[in-house]
């Protein structure tokens, strides 16, 4: 039994594979007690010899189902079961015998609209997503990750939604379902860019290492003298201050004029869009700046970026990121056998996560015990049961008011900016959250200048990332500069639960918010920081962007073509899965202060948690010394496997074929019954060949069209869909992908939906991103009680915005 951790109280059982595991690891890691529970021979990933199960079933005891009885034993005391359909069981009929039971399904589609049943694998989801279509080279076909990462996604949000789910269950006393869909969960994936149909916008075109902003293509990545490097060459109030003195201090080395050294970056963008400067005047810089990054070496650039304040990363191998001293400083990696594992995904002061270091257990270790052991009560009784000794009894149904959305009663004070820490908050809101964000109209967050717009290009208010982002939350404006409004900040901090905030380390102790001093303010609050490295280490201050710690992570070489340079998946890809890791760390935190009456301080470093997404590429280096590669779309362990040509303009095809059966049915559609016999090997050494039957039969098909065909026969395949599929896609349209909300500058907006719903309490959008100080009155006289008076001395002294 499990005796430390934020979640020590709980048994989470899980019936997952490698479309899965990642979640009974971060349960694992949080503390609780997770069982793996296996078919008789072993899950697929043990059976394969997949190196990723040596990562992600770690800390974790191992039941087999020779005895289909056992599950419903093992079910009956448990507080959180996870599959992914490795294993048949019949979840309602579980929840009928424990109804405290959180069951959570992990499904390509989700488990209800007109695609519910199709089949997939990392490559399908992947097209489906949005994903492929901006990722990879514009004159070749669209590429995923080479490294699967569609189930990771969905498996941190099925984390996410458990645990809304739990603390939804200290106020009810009942569990409920919890239904994820890894197409909508790697969506997120694409910064909003598949809104862009909404509007009227063309969908945005995949550009290796870079992006398309209309007329300009902004290029990433760059070679330098001993690999790459990542440049964020942007512009804007916000970001073209980094462009600036990257561009000074090219000057100062003599490898350009004071033409560019001295341009104005920061109006670049919008000087183009009105006629004032060319898009071949970036094409010109670019050319200057690729020259000058080759006579550098990555140390050189990267110590460049840390004493300059520059945007420039390193693009890392796995080898180097297990050398990199930040993480060792950090205390980071686990230890099995001696060897280096992902550790633990965020850091937890005075609870910290468990330490993982022994490796899975064998097949069925510890059957013979739980099989044998006196049935559990789950750690939350239903109602008239009493609670298990040691455990707080639920609160009584109803006390957190007539707002029936399951975290309702939460109240988060919310200093995140840009995309990764609103993300958390965002879905913390969505549940029922009081999320108060805190602002600067003097000083907006960077999203609010970023497409797409629901209007008028730049528009401060119109922006669809900001909507989505910060949707359902209450908007504050305020000048921290003025003593005033840091009082206003004192008395929301007594009022909160959770503090967020995401600023580079260092920022909030300037205005004297750092978390000794709200701590003695509120003694049981929960202060989460998010940031790229943390708030500890030799790079504590590398601040950036997720594109950044992306390249550093490890993800950029492990994304694209062998022969070209590394594509890197699109744009700021850690941003997209750390709010999964915000939303676990603050929800669990909140539940041992239930118990325990203690606050905490949560220092979540995107580095560190996006790195679980490569875990098994890691260990593999780890043990063999052979980094990660990029192998365009083709995968060791199925053939067919890739994206084919269709009928149209730059449209395309997915399939895969990750069973002999589902070959068999597809050279039945293709007509091609000679070839049904082929083993997994014999179509490894025809890959070319294969490639090319299907490529004749895919070219003259309507994409759409040959999905639904496939699919039919029972052979994983889908489009690669852009912005204008995403939107017309019945599925994303049935499960409410993009709903319409209102807004109080354009009367409604629209916003990227949850990735996963809760079956009695669902989630809720009320309204898209405040304007500027949109809810002064709801903040300050409702939730402070300041009266008119006091509210007028705060606009006197320029306190609000």
């Amino acid at each position: 039994m499990i005796t430390a951790g934020m979640l020590s109280p709980y048994r989470v059982l899980d019936l997952t594979d490698d479309r899965g595991h990642l979640a009974g690891l971060l349960f694992a890691q949080l503390g609780a007690e997770v069982i793996l529970v296996e078919p008789p021979g072993g899950n697929r990933s043990r059976l394969a010899g997949d190196p990723g199960h040596d990562v992600y079933d770690r800390g974790k005891a191992s039941v087999t189902l020779h005895d289909p009885a056992l599950l419903g034993h093992l079910a009956a005391g448990a507080d959180i079961l996870v599959e992914c359909g490795a294993i048949d069981v019949d979840l309602a009929a579980l929840r009928a015998a424990n109804p405290a039971l959180i069951t959570a399904s992990i499904t390509p589609f989700g488990q209800d609209g007109p695609k519910a049943g199709w089949a997939a694998t990392d490559l399908i989801v992947a097209a489906a997503s949005g994903t492929m279509s901006v990722t990879g080279d514009a004159d070749r076909a669209p590429v995923r990750i080479s490294e699967p990462m569609t189930w990771h996604y969905a498996a941190a949000d099925a984390v996410s939604g458990a645990l809304i789910a739990l603390h939804e269950r200290q106020r009810s006393g009942l569990g409920q379902h919890v239904d994820v869909s890894a197409q909508q969960s790697f969506l997120t994936a694409t910064q909003f860019t598949m809104m862009n149909a909404l509007v009227g916008n063309p969908s945005p075109h995949r550009t290796a290492g870079g992006v398309q902003l209309g007329p300009l293509r902004v290029q990433f990545v760059y070679e330098c003298a001993d690999g790459h490097v990542t440049v964020t060459f942007l512009f804007g109030p916000m970001i073209g201050r980094y462009t600036e003195r990257l561009w000074r201090w090219i000057q100062e080395e003599g490898r350009c004029g004071p033409d560019l050294g001295e341009k104005n970056w920061i109006d670049f963008a919008m000087q183009v869009f009105d006629g004032v400067e060319s898009p071949d005047e970036l094409d010109r810089a670019t050319e200057v700046l690729a020259d000058f990054l080759r006579t550098k070496t990555k140390a050189e650039l990267f110590d460049a970026a840390l004493h300059r304040n520059l945007l420039i990363a390193p693009v890392t191998t796995t080898r180097d990121v297990l050398d990199m001293a930040q993480l060792a400083e950090r205390g980071y990696w686990d230890r099995v056998g001696g060897r280096r594992m992902v550790g633990p995904f965020v850091r937890a002061d005075d609870a910290p996560l468990r330490r993982l270091d022994d490796p899975p257990p064998p097949l069925g270790a510890d059957t013979a015990r739980l099989a044998a052991e006196p049935r559990r009560r789950p750690a939350l009784a239903p109602p008239g049961v009493a609670a298990p000794p040691g455990v707080a009894p639920h609160e009584a149904s109803g006390a957190a008011g007539a707002d029936p959305r399951p975290l309702a009663g939460v109240k988060v004070l919310d200093f995140m900016w840009a995309l990764a820490g609103p993300g958390g908050s965002r879905t913390l809101a969505d549940f029922g959250a009081t999320v108060v964000r805190v602002e600067s109209q003097s000083r907006p967050d960077v999203l609010r200048a970023v497409n797409p717009f629901r209007g008028p290009e730049g528009d401060q208010e119109g922006s669809f990332q900001w909507h989505s982002l910060n949707a359902g939350k209450y908007g504050l404006s305020l000048d921290l500069n003025t003593p005033e409004a840091r009082e206003v900040v004192f008395d929301l901090v007594r009022w909160a639960d959770v503090v967020t905030e995401s600023f580079s380390p260092g920022a909030m102790a300037a205005w004297g918010f750092d978390e000794a001093s709200l701590r003695a303010l509120n003694p049981e609050l929960i202060f989460f920081s998010s940031s790229l490295m943390g708030q500890s280490g030799p790079l504590r201050n590398y601040a950036g962007f997720g594109t950044m710690a992306a390249a550093i992570a490890g993800f950029y070489p492990v994304t694209g073509w062998p022969d070209r340079i590394p594509a890197g998946p699109f744009t700021a890809f850690t941003d997209y899965i750390s709010p999964r890791f915000t939303v676990a760390a603050v929800l669990a935190a909140l539940d041992r202060r239930r118990r325990t009456g203690q606050g905490l301080r949560l220092d979540l470093a995107q580095l560190e948690g996006s790195l679980h997404l490569l875990g098994r590429a890691l260990w593999v280096d780890e043990l063999t010394g052979t980094s990660a590669v990029r192998h365009g779309n083709e995968d060791p362990a199925m053939a067919p496997h890739n994206v084919y040509a269709g009928a149209g303009d730059d449209r395309w095809l997915a399939v895969a074929c990750e069973t002999d059966e589902q070959w068999r049915r597809l050279v039945g559609v293709l007509g091609r019954p000679d070839l049904a016999a082929l083993t997994l090997e014999q179509r490894q050494a025809r890959r070319g060949e294969l490639d090319e039957l299907l490529a004749a039969w895919s070219a003259g098909r309507d994409p759409e069209r040959a999905q639904r065909e496939l699919q039919a026969a029972g052979v994983p395949a889908h489009q690669v869909q852009d912005s204008a599929a995403c939107v017309a896609d019945p599925q994303f349209v049935h499960r409410r992908m993009f709903p319409e909300v209102p807004h109080a500058a354009y009367g409604t907006t629209w916003v990227e939906g949850c990735p996963f719903t809760l079956s009695r309490t669902n989630w809720e959008v009320r309204w898209g991103g405040p304007t500027f100080n949109q809810h002064l009155e709801e903040v300050l006289s409702g939730m402070l009680g300041y009266d008119g008076e006091r509210i007028a001395e705060l606009v006197i002294a320029g306190a609000l915005e």
